[in-house]
């Protein structure tokens, strides 16, 4: 590994092992003092980085015998109260995973995280500055990302094909005739997962994006602007229509988001708005793989969005406690292993890689290959709102989007209820 592996290594190796020699004569050692590093991530068996997380963790411990690892796959919403707990009572594991944005900064502010601009310094013809400025703060690195998302419009071409469409919609007036047309056929346009509430944010926070712009949702996120706007309550009441006209599964409401995918996969749905992670679970699917599409939800307001505004950005960032015994090695290992993340991630398409592919890349699917050329026409991002906002406001936020999808309030009861709320 780099230098301060090698050298706790060769301390092991110098001070730990005690040579002897059996009754044969063969020289034999006995057993080595080693480190042990901890680690909690998201990657549970049904999470499309599961692969990508089991691969890289395999060849580390196959290159670092010494290194003693140990790792837990907790669920999406469960993982981030443990996360804050673990902040809160000073008890989090060697690595972790987090969300870049705010989420990883309000643990930065109060000190819990290391500082890994010595070891990210010597990985920088290999890891792009532009792909860690989610994870600066004050001009310190703080995480390691892996690979990077946005939210994607995926599409079951073969439900398409059977109300005459051979394309995605491209505009919206034909995006909402096509889900007319799906609803007459007794086809139901959308599945979403009101029972994790940020599989909601994905379909709202695409509406209110191609509705104000990307500058404007960014700023409001990051409390530059305020809540009370007029046409975040246009895009919203919007959402509400969309809901109101049937084009969402009324049993979605109580759904798990791997319910929700499966039921698309299965052909119940037409769309499905998530995260582009999902193209690896596609991909795999030989079955359904030929019939899904992805694109780029359409612009609702061309006086203020337009294409190539996107939703994401990286995002997935492994840091280290700053608490850790052993945080300088951790440091070392979480960085390289981010890297074998990042790696068998982009080849399972889970996304595109914050780090530079390396190695053969041919087997790239092609619908992580459509997700490039999507951003590599984008022009600007804004991360997930529950990313990009402080831990407080975050939960604030997702409050009011339960209630937009439950249709407890509508466009000028969320403006006005975070206004008052939030600031």
């Amino acid at each position: 590994m780099k230098r301060l592996l090698a050298l706790f290594l060769c301390m092991v190796m110098v001070f730990s092992v005690t040579a002897c020699t059996d009754e044969t004569g063969t020289h034999k050692a006995e057993e080595k003092n080693s480190v042990k590093l901890t680690m909690w991530c998201i990657a549970t068996e049904g999470d499309s980085n599961r692969r990508s997380y089991e691969k890289a963790i395999a060849d580390m411990k196959a290159k670092y015998p010494e290194i003693e690892f140990d790792w837990e796959a907790i669920e999406n919403e469960s993982y981030k109260t443990k996360i804050k707990s673990a902040v809160a009572a000073n008890e989090l594991p060697d690595i972790f995973f987090t969300w870049s944005g705010a989420f990883l900064g309000d643990f930065v502010n109060v000190e819990k995280v290391y500082c890994l601009d010595d070891v990210l310094e010597k990985y920088a013809d290999e890891l792009p500055e532009t792909m860690l400025g989610n994870t600066t703060y004050n001009g310190k690195h703080y995480g390691i990302p892996t690979t990077m998302n946005i939210v994607g419009l995926f599409a079951n071409m073969e439900l398409l094909n059977s109300v005459g469409y051979n394309e995605i919609p491209g505009t919206f007036d034909e995006f909402i005739v096509c889900c007319d047309r799906l609803k007459s056929a007794g086809i139901i346009p959308f599945g979403c997962a009101g029972n994790e509430t940020w599989c909601v944010t994905e379909y709202l926070e695409s509406v209110i994006e191609k509705s104000i712009g990307v500058d404007a949702l960014n700023d409001i996120f990051l409390g530059q602007a305020s809540w009370d706007n007029e046409d975040v309550a246009r895009a919203v009441d919007i959402f509400q229509d969309m809901i109101n006209s049937g084009y969402f599964d009324p049993q979605g409401a109580t759904l798990t988001n791997n319910e929700i995918k499966d039921n698309f996969i299965s052909g119940k749905y037409a769309f499905y708005m998530n995260g582009t992670w999902n193209c690896a679970d596609f991909a795999a699917n030989e079955e359904f793989f030929p019939k899904v599409r992805v694109a780029e939800f359409p612009v609702i307001n061309s006086q203020a969005a337009k294409l190539g505004q996107l939703i994401g950005g990286p995002t997935d960032t492994l840091a280290v406690a700053a608490v850790s015994p052993n945080a300088g090695i951790a440091a070392e290992y979480a960085v390289e292993l981010g890297k074998l993340i990042c790696h068998y991630g982009y080849l399972d398409g889970c996304g595109l890689p914050a780090w530079i592919p390396y190695g053969d890349t041919g087997t790239i699917n092609e619908l992580t290959r459509t997700v490039a050329q999507i951003c590599s026409r984008a022009d600007a991002y804004v991360l997930f709102g529950d990313t990009a906002m402080n831990a407080d406001d975050k939960d604030i936020y997702l409050e009011y989007v339960a209630k937009v999808y439950g249709k407890e309030i509508d466009g000028q009861g969320f403006i006005k209820g975070l206004t008052k709320d939030i600031r």
